[in-house]
């Protein structure tokens, strides 16, 4: 049905291209009608060889995933020295953090 519409509507876009004051634009109009009537029956005939297509394979089980294995537990790498932190620099940013809590434990009180 929408082949023939569209072949009727091209057919009317043939004959404005052909009137006295037609444009190439019509022309172009001529020929993307029928691609547009032929598009519909191009989307029947896909989907149902997609159905055939899915009929026809077995259904294959559903695979369960793998459960994880939990986290193993992290070694204690911290060295045995007075200062716990490998860098001098995370030192003294946690010093500095400590010191920021210690005065908004104090302002809050």
């Amino acid at each position: 049905m929408s082949l023939l519409v569209c072949c009727g509507l091209a057919w009317w876009q043939w004959d404005r291209f052909t009137s006295a004051n037609g444009t190439f634009q019509n022309l172009g109009y001529v020929l993307q009608w029928p691609l547009f009537g032929l598009f519909p029956a191009f989307m029947f005939w896909r989907i149902r060889k997609l159905r055939e297509k899915a009929e026809a394979e077995p259904e294959t089980p559903v695979e369960a995933k793998p459960e994880v294995p939990a986290p193993r537990p992290r070694p204690d790498v911290r060295p045995t020295g007075e200062d716990e932190d490998e860098d001098e620099e995370l030192a003294a940013y946690n010093r500095y953090l400590r010191e920021l809590n210690a005065r908004d434990q104090q302002a809050a009180e």
